[in-house]
């Protein structure tokens, strides 16, 4: 009789364990009541039906004839949301309101905005990018971020960010993810891209995981051309599909599948995974359990319009089992070429009606079955609170890394021993600068970074003078796209530097520029400080005076430093 006892208890922890994998897998928005989406469903025309699968993108810098575009999409086609590139908040929040008012069926607004709504608009306070973040051991802060976003995202009438982006950058050349990952560790990607998904999520903003299987080892730009992977499924499963696991089974409400041949998954020639079933419908939704939300990257890209036209592609998108087809170039051609594939039994009615009752599940979650107007009152006041610039500090802060620090140079002491200049090398690091002077008398210079042999060495005379020597190297902070490298010349400075003087090295730019260096054994002290904002700068330059400390952790491999160095 106790064995038996002994059997059904563990029966019933066994059938717990299961049903928690359940609830945990299960999208977020398909957890909530879904009877306005029950009900949509039903006044909507089979037609109409497949228009709710379509995200159009819309701008709100440009004139009244891409919005005439828009509303003839929304008022004829019935497409089922926007996506919003660039623009302003203010404008952005103004348009938004007038597409509701003329849609049928309340519009899913979406945007691009991995580091907050900055990435895309104007007026707008960009957080650190993912690669920065990846240095941060406090997911708590990764958290925090997510509701900001999700707040900012409310703000002006969004529902769904595509992000985060959770592609395991271990490839140093990658033109396109690099600093929008979290790094190169797929455990560590996995938990800030939980966290990011939470904040969000929490907060009745849907996340969007991204660029599945994984776009983070490529050296090709799937909005140019088809990239190949050619990595076994081992690796796969060890790597790149390990943040998207974990995403799955925390709830993610969409994921975004990349433009990436990937023949291990599929061989076929010159076929994209999005535009496959073996990797959309097996690998995703059936071997990976994911319910909610197979969004297709934007089918304007040449990883597959340079192969299938407006229509054959939106098509080949449905058949391979995707729910949102994103930037469809040509939304009748598309309608019609599906209707065809309805007709030929290609895919049937009932698949398509099952498609559009999840975005309209999507829709109820997101708030809008109870839709309001956008309060354009609030938006260029509270786009950027005092919190939100708290947080970009604390992220700033949290970031720094100091690689290097022989003998205990930093934080720096006995400063009254101390002659010290400052290099600024590259663009403009005059916020560094100043924040230095506030610690120690400090003389400034400031020298490109393609600057001759001889206007070099016109500086070290000048710094022959000085016992210590803070270098900066800056690079653009204009996007995260922008080359990091940092040229020969300037690795041939700051070593002929080294051998004059103590210094102290601040590389303003991403960790992989750490891999221009030939050496880095001269250099006294070496911190990393990611980016080239005003707040790294003013933070990095209090880190070296002991103002603030320095907790990061390199989130990638380097020539000279292993992760989380």
């Amino acid at each position: 009789m106790r064995k038996i006892k002994i059997l059904i208890l563990l029966f019933v922890v066994f059938i717990s364990n299961i049903s928690n994998i359940n609830a945990q897998s299960k999208a977020v928005f398909l957890t909530d009541s879904t009877s306005w989406a029950d009900s949509v469903l039903l006044t909507l025309s089979e037609e109409e039906r497949i228009a709710q699968l379509f995200i159009v993108t819309a701008y709100s810098n440009q004139g009244d004839a891409h919005k005439q575009q828009i509303t003839d999409l929304i008022e004829h086609y019935k497409v089922g949301g926007l996506m919003f590139l660039q623009g302003g908040p203010v404008r952005q929040a103004k348009l938004t309101n007038y597409y509701q008012s003329i849609t049928k069926t309340r519009l899913m607004i979406a945007m691009d905005a991995e580091w907050g709504v900055a990435m895309r608009l104007d007026s707008a306070l960009s957080f650190p990018w993912p690669m920065t973040l990846g240095a941060i051991e406090d997911t708590n802060l990764i958290y925090q971020m997510g509701e900001e976003v999700a707040r900012q995202c409310k703000l002006i009438g969004t529902h769904i960010n595509f992000a985060p982006v959770v592609d395991v950058n271990s490839n140093p050349e990658n033109p396109i993810i690099n600093n929008r990952s979290f790094g190169e560790n797929p455990e560590k990607v996995g938990r800030m891209g939980v966290a990011y998904m939470k904040g969000m999520q929490d907060n009745k903003v849907l996340a969007c995981a991204k660029h599945f299987p994984g776009h983070g080892d490529t050296d090709a730009d799937s909005h140019k051309t088809l990239p190949t992977v050619n990595h076994l499924k081992y690796r796969l499963d060890e790597v790149e599909l390990v943040p998207f696991k974990k995403l799955i089974n925390n709830g993610i409400g969409s994921i975004m599948v990349a433009h990436l041949h990937i023949p291990v998954l599929d061989d076929t020639k010159n076929l994209a995974v999005s535009l496959s079933p073996k990797v959309v419908d097996g690998l995703l939704k059936t071997e990976m359990g994911f319910t909610g939300l197979s969004i297709t990257d934007g089918l304007n890209m040449k990883g597959v319009s340079d192969f299938y036209e407006p229509g054959i592609v939106d098509v080949k998108a449905l058949l391979a089992g995707n729910d949102v087809l994103l930037y469809p170039l040509n939304v009748p051609k598309a309608i019609e070429e599906i209707k065809k594939a309805i007709a030929k039994n290609q895919i049937t009615q009932k698949e398509i009606d099952a498609r559009c009752l999840k975005i309209l599940k999507a829709k109820q979650w997101m708030g809008l079955d109870n839709y309001s107007p956008v309060n354009l009152e609030k938006v260029a006041d509270e786009i950027i609170t005092n919190e939100t610039e708290l947080l970009d500090k604390k992220l700033v802060k949290s970031s720094l890394t100091l690689l290097q620090n022989y003998d205990d140079l930093l934080p720096l002491k006995r400063l009254d021993t101390l002659r010290i200049a400052s290099v600024s090398i590259g663009e403009s690091g005059a916020d560094f600068q100043s924040m230095l002077s506030n610690y120690a008398p400090t003389t400034h210079f400031t020298i490109s970074e393609k600057a001759t042999t001889s206007e070099q060495a016109v500086l070290l005379n000048k710094l022959a003078e000085f016992n210590l020597v803070i270098a900066s190297v800056h690079k653009s902070n204009a996007n995260a796209w922008k080359p990091y490298k940092i040229d020969k010349k300037t690795d041939i400075l700051l070593q002929s530097i080294a051998l004059q003087s103590k210094v102290v090295v601040s590389v303003f730019a991403n960790p992989y520029s750490l891999n221009s260096f030939l050496f880095i054994n001269n250099f006294d002290a070496l911190l990393l400080s990611y980016q080239n904002s005003k707040v790294a700068q003013e933070q990095s330059a209090q880190a070296i005076f002991g103002g603030i400390g320095m907790s990061g952790k390199i989130p990638v491999t380097s020539n000279h430093y292993e992760i989380n160095s």
